[in-house]
């Protein structure tokens, strides 16, 4: 569930709703989730190339550190090798 109120700052929104880039690897999304599993609940975070529609990027734990999202973006970064 999101906080709206606090006095955090707030990232930008830099793709604008442009969900559209011209090519592959300019812009990623990501996204955290968690699953049910018969171990008990995992989190799930994934990353999205807007141009490609898929995920390129994903990472599994039991708890929700920085590292799990990390994780998933290194594994899109390596996987696709993304310009500057």
């Amino acid at each position: 569930t999101t906080d709206s109120k606090h006095d955090l700052p707030i990232a930008a929104n830099v793709l604008n709703r442009q969900f559209n880039p011209p090519a592959p690897n300019m812009a990623y999304v990501s996204d955290i989730t968690y699953i049910r599993t018969g171990s008990g609940w995992l989190y799930l975070a994934v990353v999205i190339d807007l141009y490609a529609r898929k995920v390129v990027g994903w990472s599994m734990a039991p708890s929700m550190p920085a590292k799990l999202v990390c994780e998933a973006l290194n594994m899109a970064i390596q996987q696709r090798r993304p310009g500057p």
